[in-house]
């Protein structure tokens, strides 16, 4: 029962935010419906039993790139965020209304909801099948295939990773005049 409220959810959070994200026109809000999409799929993976990919997708994609845009948006446009209402009353930012709390709520609920899942299997003594989880852990099948059996792929993903960063590095250097 758990699972399947869990995985309604987080299929509503994921499809309706993708949808926001795509429709909404300011962009900050657009990195705000793509952090809720991203903790929706997060609660899918967790609902799978891929609980090293949910753990993955929440630390990665929703902790690291999409605060990471946020900041880059805050920082490059902060001055367009200002409403016309704002502007002409001399009145501070607020911090929303209903419909944003609303939706913060839903997004906490299934991030709530997707962490019990994730860390009901270390809570517990008793092993991952007879919790009623139809799937085992993944982490010990994945850390042995990327040690064991994937390791070229590994050791080439981390160099490619390692050149985009480079690369990154020296076409955002400031340029000599």
């Amino acid at each position: 029962m758990f699972a399947q409220l869990l995985f309604l959810l987080s299929a509503v959070l994921t499809v309706g935010c993708a949808i926001a994200v795509a429709v909404t026109k300011n962009i900050m809000h657009s990195c705000i419906f793509l952090l809720g999409s991203l903790i929706g799929i997060a609660g899918l993976y967790a609902t799978l039993g891929a609980d090293f990919v949910a753990v993955t997708q929440i630390m990665v994609y929703v902790g690291g790139i999409v605060i990471l845009m946020l900041f880059a948006v805050m920082l490059t446009g902060g001055k367009d965020f200002v409403s016309r209402a704002q502007n002409l009353l001399g009145l501070a930012p607020s911090m929303g209304n209903k419909w944003t709390y609303g939706i913060g709520l839903f997004v906490g609920l299934v991030f709530l909801l997707t962490n019990i899942k994730l860390l009901s299997n270390i809570m517990k003594s008793y092993p991952a099948k007879t919790f009623g989880n139809e799937f085992p852990s993944t982490v010990s099948q994945i850390g042995h295939l990327l040690v064991k059996e994937h390791v070229l792929a590994f050791e080439l993903s981390s160099v490619l990773l390692l050149g985009a960063l480079v690369g990154a590095a020296i076409i955002a250097r400031p340029r000599k005049q």
